[in-house]
């Protein structure tokens, strides 16, 4: 293997920088130095997650997530957190829609034993029948635990179920109960063959690291790993929608439950600023206009919120209301719709507009304290925004958005005709985990 590419350095704030390595395999390294504490964050971001499953095979990548914490070829099991642990070192790892990382969190002085770790597992996880059936059974726990029996859970999945016709979205990152059933361990074998290679690997590495050592234990320990053929994305592009849907469900719960799903655009749109400040106007915290005129003013809800979401491609403004007892859905989505209406006629004053922008900067930078949440927002950006410094640029895009902005927007994704509308009554056990297990849906 030559000797790593620089191919670029990234500006990450006013004091900081990332430096961008290619290696011969395709393996992307983001270094970012750091040396204000003696610990640093090593976190490994596969371009994979559930949107890149099928029909049949779903909750692979998760499962897989799982496994990967088990046996390799030179790593017995329980061995690998028992070395983690032993060096004073965190691991954790993360599954969703559009990206799987995985993070260890250690002294300065364990980043030998670290990459050493990761890069076993990258090349040499063992996936023997018995390991996989045993970990689909905690899988399995899992879904029943999150999902199955927890309605918050349940409501949710049928959301993103009933907004997305086409695309991965709308199929759950844990997997239907049928299929995670059905998964094998040639199942694993494949997927991991595929997917965990370093030409869909970007390893980011935030602290106090010396260059030259990170940069040899990288080429000694990945050098080796061939990549693999990364097979193409079938992407099936979500539809226009143009007709309000409506879909029902019911649920163990005392009073009933409203989940909607305004479309909205993918994060590297350039309305995404605009709307997730329009989001934080309408939906974050009691002294929002939703949760003021809905919770304290009419009484019509005990529980109002909602968030755009981020992620690659255009997804939904994912909104969730808990209506008091007595108060019917019609009443609150006609609520609704008059405070959606009255934003499309005049957006949100300007101290509203300063209001949000101020604290969106400040959960920003306050997210990126530590080591860990700078490596984080390096990967999470890199997969998703293709810049491991979009959070700065992304920053700057707040501090732009004008009145005007959030009127176009409040315009051209809040509106009727292009949500979906969940109504869960109280009542009944909680739903069939199959993709055709629910009913009440109407197109």
């Amino acid at each position: 293997m030559n000797s790593p590419l620089l191919v670029r350095t990234h500006a990450f704030g006013p004091h900081l920088s990332i430096e961008r390595y290619r290696f011969d395999n395709g393996l992307t390294l983001l270094f970012c130095p750091d040396h204000t504490a003696p610990v640093f964050s090593f976190q490994t971001w596969f371009s994979v997650g559930s949107r890149h499953e099928y029909e049949g095979k779903t909750g692979l990548a998760h499962l897989l997530e799982h496994l990967m914490f088990n046996e390799t070829k030179n790593v017995p099991h329980g061995e690998f957190d028992r070395r983690v642990e032993g060096a004073g070192a965190e691991s954790n790892a993360a599954t969703f829609l559009d990206w799987t990382f995985y993070m260890i969190n250690a002294p300065a002085d364990a980043l030998e034993l670290v990459v050493g770790l990761e890069s076993d597992r990258m090349q040499h996880l063992v996936l023997r029948d018995e390991l996989v059936a045993s970990e689909r059974e905690v899988v399995k726990n899992e879904r029943l635990q999150c999902v199955d029996d927890d309605v918050d859970g349940a409501v949710g999945e049928r959301l993103f179920r009933e907004a997305f016709s086409t695309h991965g979205y709308g199929r759950p990152t844990i997997g239907w109960m049928a299929d995670i059933e059905g998964l094998t361990a040639a199942d694993c074998r494949e997927f991991y063959s595929t997917y965990y290679a370093p030409n869909n690997a970007t390893i980011a590495v935030v602290g106090d690291v010396q260059r030259e050592v990170l940069l040899s234990l990288i080429e000694r320990c990945y050098g080796a790993i061939a990549a693999s053929e990364l097979p193409i994305e079938d992407v099936h592009p979500e539809p226009l929608q143009v007709t309000e849907r409506h879909a029902s469900m019911e649920q163990p719960t005392p009073t009933l439950k409203l989940a909607i799903g305004y479309k909205s655009p993918a994060m590297g749109d350039v309305d995404h600023p605009a709307l997730v400040l329009l989001c934080d106007v309408v939906f974050s915290g009691r002294s929002s206009r939703g949760y003021r005129r809905l919770v304290h003013e009419l009484e019509f809800a005990s529980e109002f919120g909602g968030q755009a979401g981020h992620f690659r491609d255009p997804s939904i403004v994912d909104i969730s209301i808990t209506a008091h007892e007595g108060i019917a859905a019609e009443r609150i989505l006609a609520e609704l719709d008059e405070l959606f209406a009255e934003l499309r006629r005049e957006p949100p004053t300007q101290e509203e507009l300063e209001r949000v922008k101020a604290r969106v900067e400040l959960s920003t930078i306050q997210g990126m304290q530590s080591s860990s949440g700078k490596a984080e927002q390096i990967g999470f950006c890199e997969l998703v925004l293709g810049d491991p410094a979009a959070l700065w640029t992304r920053l700057d895009a707040f501090a732009r958005v004008t009145r005007s902005d959030l009127l176009r927007v409040a315009r051209r994704y809040f509106v009727p005709e292009g949500r979906t509308v969940l109504i869960v009554e109280p009542g009944g056990d909680p739903p069939d985990s199959s993709p055709d297990g629910a009913s009440g849906v109407e197109a």
